[in-house]
């Protein structure tokens, strides 16, 4: 919706928390929540799978 001004006003953003590491993906905890130990490492490793 445009308001007149040229600065936005607000964005909004559709995204997927933990996005690309199995055990985070649409886990809703992990959105405050921090790795630690083994679950850090897996997810390093599982985003480096992905990496192109």
């Amino acid at each position: 919706k445009k308001s007149g001004n040229k600065k936005p006003m607000a964005i909004i953003c559709h995204t997927t928390k933990g996005k690309g590491v199995s055990f985070m993906e649409g886990n809703t905890v992990w959105h405050y929540r921090t790795p630690v130990g083994e679950e850090y490492e897996k997810a390093i490793a599982e985003l480096k799978d992905e990496t192109p």
